[in-house]
């Protein structure tokens, strides 16, 4: 990217236009009139990106980034006022308030899987700080990428929001390197999460980094099976389980495995068909490359349901595996796709051991009608956020923070944590004239006593 181009976002910024209420309002109105004169392009690009069905794409991408630019607009101009804070004692009687104010030009950087909402969601947040941004795609979606550059051009002007495309190795350095960034906001993958984060730390700019890991599933003994694996099925094989919040794995209880195997192949039957390849409600693995990397899973273990593949078009078939081997990669590799294992325990310190190999999930998913295992559970696992009795729909409450922690990422954005994520809170005291004691100045001495008293 041409170096003048992150010059004149940074001048537009430094103009001061982005500053007001009254601008970041109209540029949040204007994207959410713009998505949807482009709805049905949005569909077609998501259909042939990933096979996605209209109403799973409205669900997932385009109401999740109308529902963040509706509740931006109701609570920003409250947000941008300041926030009145105590005074301790010896600064009493000042005021403390905290502002918020813009970062300056950002990177945003989405992920293949959801292409339009995790590019565009954390766009409505850094519009709502009043900064500028720099919008990188993921170069492995073929069709979106264009409807998503129309819509931007649309939209905004090119010295405010800027679009840039092509391979990310290549475009994404010299961005970070630039001195212009101020905050760099990624969804992917660790590997390259941890590179971006390098390159970062070495010009020292804040990230805000969403990377996803192996998010377990436990189901205890006294669950509700038969909605227990309603919405197990329902969150892992949505986008074939391209999803970053998806369930990676099931650690069930020994008693009732079998059983909930037995539920989980009736839910998948009934919801994707015999034939989940002609099934409207199933989509496609994106590339080639992914394609072959999940297949490389369905050796490791005793394949119970589904496991059959087509590679012209990238299908895999729902499928459950059972007695996975202990050197499989899918132990400790993120599945990222439409395979299930699934594990049982005995004990809850066993269960507990088994998901700490792999820590800091991004997500957490528990099935149990047990209010006091509900709260060990959540005490003894670290991880971003999650369900008790559902899979993945704390991702669609905006007023839930979204992140992970440790190998799961590392900040939070939805709703107002997006607003705190894309701006940096300046702490003030203001003092008054009137006031203007001696003890405040030099010469200290023989003082100590009082100062013991009033400075806490």
């Amino acid at each position: 990217m041409a170096e003048e181009k992150l010059q004149a976002l940074q001048a537009y910024f430094n103009s001061g236009a982005t500053r007001t209420y009254a601008f970041r309002k109209k540029q949040l109105l204007a994207l959410k009139k713009t998505i949807l004169l482009h709805e049905e392009a949005i569909y077609d690009a998501l259909y042939k990106d990933l096979r996605r069905n209209k109403e799973e794409v409205w669900i997932t991408e385009i109401s999740l980034v109308l529902s963040e630019i509706d509740m931006q607009l109701k609570n920003l101009y409250n947000w941008m006022q300041p926030e009145k804070v105590p005074v301790n004692l010896v600064n009493f009687p000042s005021a403390s308030y905290i502002i918020r104010e813009p970062i300056g030009v950002v990177l945003i950087i989405s992920a293949w899987n959801f292409p339009f909402h995790l590019l565009l969601s954390p766009l409505v947040g850094a519009i709502a700080g009043g900064n500028c941004a720099v919008l990188k795609p993921s170069e492995h979606n073929t069709a979106i990428p264009a409807v998503l550059r129309k819509i931007i051009s649309d939209c905004f002007d090119k010295n405010y929001i800027l679009y840039t495309e092509g391979e990310g190795s290549l475009v994404i350095p010299p961005i970070i390197h630039s001195g212009i960034i101020g905050h760099v906001f990624f969804v992917g993958g660790a590997a390259t999460g941890k590179l971006i984060y390098q390159m970062a730390a070495a010009n020292l700019i804040p990230v805000t980094l969403e990377l996803g890991g192996k998010s377990p599933c436990v189901v205890e003994q006294d669950a509700d099976i038969k909605i227990a694996a309603q919405r197990i099925v329902t969150g892992k094989f949505y986008n074939c389980g391209q999803v970053c919040v998806a369930v990676d794995y099931i650690l069930v209880h020994s008693s009732i495995k079998q059983q909930l195997i037995d539920e989980l192949i009736k839910c998948i039957k009934a919801f994707y068909g015999i034939d989940a390849a002609e099934n409207y409600n199933y989509g496609r693995i994106i590339n080639h490359r992914h394609f072959n990397r999940l297949t490389g899973y369905l050796s490791e273990g005793e394949i119970v349901y589904g496991g059959n593949t087509r590679q012209e078009d990238n299908y895999i078939e729902p499928t459950i595996l059972t007695n996975i081997r202990p050197d499989a990669r899918l132990r400790n590799e993120e599945i990222f796709g439409p395979v299930l294992p699934v594990f049982d325990f005995n004990t809850h310190e066993d269960a507990v051991a088994f998901i700490k190999l792999n820590p800091n999930p991004l997500a957490f998913y528990l099935f149990t009608r047990n209010n006091k295992a509900e709260r060990q559970w959540l005490l003894d696992i670290p991880f971003g956020g999650g369900c008790i009795n559902n899979v993945g729909w704390h991702y669609a409450n905006p007023n839930l923070p979204l992140g992970g922690r440790g190998n799961s990422g590392i900040g939070r954005y939805h709703g107002k944590f997006s607003f705190e994520t894309f701006t940096h809170p300046k702490g003030i005291l203001k003092s008054p004239l009137w006031f203007n004691p001696s003890i405040k100045y030099p010469s200290f001495k023989n003082k100590l006593k009082l100062f013991k008293k009033i400075v806490r």
